[in-house]
């Protein structure tokens, strides 16, 4: 679960902006939304949705972007030497910036204890790693590195770090680590690297999805399909959608017939590719139901009822197991309803500690009946070019009854487009007449 996710020098966010998931101590017009919409993890409250708002070209994707890079360098550092130059950019519109590290933290929870855990790193190494933990009432340095050096392990705490070091200490032909891989991950790869390899776990099961598609997340969907269990879930998921369908199966066809020929001359094995089927009654003139007919799901459904099955396991799988999914693109496809209910779900009493985070246009959900105003975050960029992150609850002044929606159309929270000289195009279009 997430507390807090900053960073900084990457993409269009020049200075360190910080997405915060902890509850501000704010009372909604609707105590309801004070009890449900907010879980408490340990001593903190933290919120179960958070909406990220801004106009095009504002940044607000740069935010999913920097998470996803934060990801992909954990997980990859150690098997791929190149991945730092495949996730850092540091903003390019500053002669301070643009050969400087972008740095990324998160403060996220493990069994209870509270764990801080970083980077500085440009595209060709790592600057400085770090983790802190809370395991009792003071935070307590585990690792601190610079460069390739560890500065600082914490004999008591983080004794896998100190054995693991001494391991390799008098072995100058295989270092700890390349300049360019973590730490963190280096040693979770380890068998003493317990519990590395524990907070490597569960900084991962953070999902980042662009919600314009990913194969990926469609792909995992038909493999949930092979589960009686989840394949309900997924099914339900849709019928609570109106999307018509009554049921989902299956089935096994040859990835090419032209392929499939050719390998059965030559006597080799047919490859095959697993598709969906979707099933949907048939009536009569008098609407009794006759038949079932099935049609092939990806191409015969709309886009938004595919968007609702790609979607469906990674929003079943965070409400299940309580982990955070963010959700670029939230609104795209989607009709204002749908995107509403998959909100409510979150915010839901039922939902013990699952996290949606996502980044849309929908004003529909700007709404103090379904959320609080530290769920709200704009991002704006200013004259010189640079993204900032910033909540409601920054705001002075505002009321809880208060139509959040109206007034950030109306321009007062900023992050909104200026298209009032729009109708300067009619002018080019005399002078091309002319």
């Amino acid at each position: 679960m997430v507390e807090e996710f900053s960073f900084g020098n990457f993409t269009s966010f020049k200075e360190l902006n910080t997405l915060n998931m902890t509850a501000a101590k704010i009372k909604s017009k609707d105590i309801r939304l004070d009890l449900d919409n907010v879980f408490m993890n340990g001593d903190t409250s933290l919120l179960k949705a958070k909406g990220i708002y801004g106009a095009n070209a504002s940044g607000k994707s740069n935010v999913a972007k920097a998470l996803v890079a934060f990801l992909r360098i954990i997980t990859d550092s150690v098997k791929d030497d190149k991945i730092l130059d495949k996730y850092i950019f540091p903003f390019s519109l500053s002669t301070e910036t643009f050969d400087k590290p972008c740095f990324f933290q998160l403060i996220f929870r493990h069994e209870g204890v509270r764990y801080r855990y970083g980077f500085d790193a440009d595209s060709s190494a790592i600057h400085s790693e770090w983790l802190y933990a809370t395991p009792g009432k003071r935070e307590q340095a585990y690792f601190i590195r610079e460069n390739a050096q560890l500065v600082t392990i914490n004999k008591t705490y983080f004794a896998e770090g100190e054995k693991f070091q001494s391991l390799l200490q008098n072995d100058e032909e295989n270092p700890i680590f390349r300049n360019n891989s973590l730490f963190l991950t280096t040693l979770s790869s380890f068998a003493l690297g317990k519990l590395s390899k524990a907070l490597l776990n569960t900084i991962t099961n953070i999902t980042v999805i662009n919600g314009l598609g990913s194969s990926g997340m469609y792909n995992s969907s038909i493999e949930a399909l092979d589960d009686p269990k989840q394949k309900k879930l997924v099914v339900d998921f849709l019928k609570y959608a109106d999307t018509g369908i009554k049921d989902l199966n299956t089935v096994q066809i040859p990835s090419s017939l032209n392929e499939s020929s050719d390998t059965a001359k030559n006597g080799k094995e047919n490859k095959t590719k697993k598709i969906v089927v979707s099933i949907k009654d048939v009536y009569d003139a008098n609407f009794n139901k006759v038949s079932d007919i099935h049609f092939a799901f990806d191409r015969q459904e709309s886009e938004g009822t595919k968007k609702i099955f790609e979607l469906s396991t990674a929003i079943l799988d965070a409400l299940r197991e309580g982990t955070t999914l963010v959700i670029d693109e939230f609104d795209a496809r989607f009709h204002p309803l749908i995107t509403k209910k998959i909100v409510e779900l979150f915010n839901s009493s039922a939902n013990v500690s699952g996290q949606l985070i996502f980044v849309t246009h929908d004003t529909n959900l700007l709404s103090s009946d379904l959320l609080r105003r530290d769920q709200i975050d704009f991002v704006e960029k200013d004259k010189y070019g640079a993204s900032h992150l910033y909540t409601l609850v920054q705001f002075k002044g505002i009321r809880s009854t208060d139509s959040f929606e109206n007034d950030y159309i109306r321009g007062k929270y900023g992050a909104i487009p200026y298209v009032g000289g729009i109708n300067n195009l009619f002018k080019h279009f005399d002078n091309a007449e002319g």
